[in-house]
């Protein structure tokens, strides 16, 4: 039988000792999605702004190695991304950029399809170059595309924790429960936390992850969903986009920036998993 963990009140709590916090080892995220347009980055960006401004020290990896765009949600327009440090022009030092409020950010690249699909040499070199930055970050959270392409599923196999970004539109629902599938029956991955994206309300959230938990209960088996959160769909977020800044940073009293905040909080309040899935991990000899 799947574990499933609902809180609807989150509580802004302080970081457990020795979880995340500098000296830890890094706590490695992966925020994904089955579909497309469902505010991956604008969640990933946004909690890393938040995490910031309470003291965690955040990468961001823009993980869309064929269609990013955390760059363009924050109006940058930097000169060297990922696709140099895989060809070996630049190291990944070189290639980081400031963001908003203290984050670092790793920029993606856009239309250069040889990156569609990362070759094993250029994983494994990948690995080896992120493992120079394990004591300089606090959190780093990966911005997936949308999808099960082989890129996904390896930043997810890579990660130490995943988030699934659904709405609560059918075809999320199903793409999303797509992915879990994927990664839970064919590399073995049993914990996921949900966000649900666009709600109405808190209910209108919780309807849509207990169906999701109910599907998964049904054909996968032992899984462990746990309800993170939920982002109202908000006006001033569109507005935010518009303008290429954070809503947390533009508007910090909308609802958008207090549910974001409030998933930041819970995310850090929550222990992180210490066991390992059997798959490949940044930072591995800091996990074994």
């Amino acid at each position: 039988m799947m574990q499933v963990e609902i809180q609807n009140k989150t509580r802004h709590t302080s970081l457990p000792t020795g979880l995340g916090g500098h000296g830890s080892p890094p706590r490695v995220v992966c925020i994904t999605s089955g579909k497309g347009g469902v505010g991956k980055t604008n969640l990933t960006a946004n909690m890393a702004y938040a995490l910031a401004r309470i003291g965690q020290r955040v990468l961001v990896l823009d993980a869309d190695l064929n269609l990013a765009n955390v760059d363009v949600l924050l109006g940058m327009t930097p000169q060297w991304n990922l696709h140099h440090v895989l060809t070996g022009e630049k190291s990944l030092r070189e290639v980081m950029v400031n963001g908003p409020g203290g984050i670092q950010i790793l920029p993606g690249s856009s239309g250069i399809l040889e990156l569609a699909n990362l070759t094993e040499t250029q994983k494994l070199y990948f690995l080896s170059e992120m493992e120079e930055l394990n004591q300089q970050i606090d959190v780093m959270l990966i911005d997936t595309a949308a999808g099960i392409n082989d890129n996904v599923v390896y930043f997810n196999l890579a990660a130490q924790e995943r988030i699934v970004l659904l709405t609560p539109e059918p075809t999320s629902l199903t793409d999303a429960y797509a992915l879990i599938k994927v990664l839970s029956t064919r590399h073995d991955v049993k914990r996921f936390s949900i966000v649900v994206n666009q709600t109405d309300s808190e209910r209108e959230a919780l309807a849509v992850f207990r169906q999701i938990s109910l599907v998964c209960d049904q054909f996968l088996g032992t899984l462990s969903l746990d309800f993170l959160g939920h982002i109202p769909y908000d006006k001033k977020l569109v507005a935010a986009v518009r303008g290429q800044r954070l809503v947390a940073e533009a508007f910090p009293d909308s609802l958008a920036s207090v549910r974001l905040n409030a998933i930041a909080h819970q995310f850090l309040a929550r222990q992180p998993a210490l066991t390992t899935d059997g798959n490949i991990k940044f930072f591995w000899p800091q996990f074994s």
